[in-house]
């Protein structure tokens, strides 16, 4: 009776919270990732200048009290650049794994139920993708479509469609030879349902874990695109480049690179600290050692 009554508290929302309250790396990945979202959502209110005005002071002045992370070197406010950047890394990361999670998911969902020659033909072509470094598929789109921020972010998208479309693939043929879904099939349950009730709940858990994971990566390859010159074009405020426009200064104003470098290594371990704590409170042996831990308690 006790392992019942745990199970069934365990498998609701305050149960998968508790979990992840309980793992270290998901607390601290949780603040940092909320914090991102405060200074993103509230970045007019704090930010203490308008990020583009130049001239807002000296040219490289230090971190002070009336500018506190310094200034560059069109004398315009550090923090309030990195306040306005944190909107664009958090829309660079939804878009970007958005793009890669709702096509990766449709393309493995359909290999793994369909079988047959489709799913032949829509895996080889995903590994033909894959044998492809994300990096020079990104490059590839940007090169094509011409640099820009949002193509940057649609190229990394993309770039990322044959991992998740794998990751989903592999999850799924798992929950195709399950019970309940032969089952379903049996009952005359049609594919738009066998799809999308039955098999996209099953392995939508596992595909939130690996998207979250992915975001950091996006925000990277984003970055990097942006430091090449391929992807944030000037005034925009993104760490990238950012990073790129600092490194002629890195000797007499070491600030400019440092800040937002370190920006998006909080931004990157803060997601990557969460998805693991979200695998962690989604693994179901975990779950089981949890509620027999309970057990045993009661």
């Amino acid at each position: 009776m006790g392992i019942t009554v745990g199970i069934s508290a365990h498998t609701t929302p305050a149960g998968f919270w508790r979990r992840l309250f309980l793992s270290p790396n998901g607390v601290i990945g949780l603040i940092i990732v909320l914090g991102l979202i405060f200074c993103a959502t509230f970045a007019e209110i704090l930010a203490p200048y308008d990020p583009a005005k130049m001239g807002t002071g000296g040219r490289f002045l230090p971190p002070s009290g009336e500018f506190f992370l310094g200034t560059d070197e069109f004398g315009r406010d550090m923090l309030s650049r990195i306040l306005y950047g944190s909107r664009i890394t958090l829309l660079i990361g939804a878009v970007a794994v958005g793009i890669s999670m709702t096509m990766g998911m449709l393309v493995g969902m359909l290999a793994a139920f369909r079988r047959g020659w489709l799913e032949t033909i829509l895996m080889r072509s995903t590994d033909v993708l894959f044998s492809f470094t994300e990096t020079l598929i990104a490059l590839s789109f940007v090169a094509v479509l011409g640099p820009s921020l949002q193509n940057a972010v649609i190229a990394v998208g993309v770039a990322g469609i044959p991992f998740y479309a794998r990751t989903c693939y592999s999850a799924a043929l798992v929950e195709t030879s399950k019970p309940y879904f032969e089952a379903s099939i049996s009952a005359g349950a049609g594919p738009g349902r066998l799809l999308f009730f039955h098999l996209m709940p099953n392995v939508l858990p596992t595909m939130i874990v690996v998207a979250t994971l992915g975001v950091s990566t996006a925000i990277l390859a984003a970055a990097g695109l942006s430091f090449l010159g391929l992807g944030a074009q000037p005034p925009t405020s993104e760490w990238g480049y950012m990073l790129a426009g600092s490194r002629d200064y890195i000797n007499r104003a070491p600030w400019l690179m440092t800040i937002p470098g370190l920006a998006i290594a909080i931004t990157v371990l803060g997601f990557n600290l969460l998805g693991d704590g979200l695998r962690t409170s989604l693994d179901p042996v975990e779950r089981c050692l949890l509620y027999t831990s309970d057990a045993a308690d009661e």
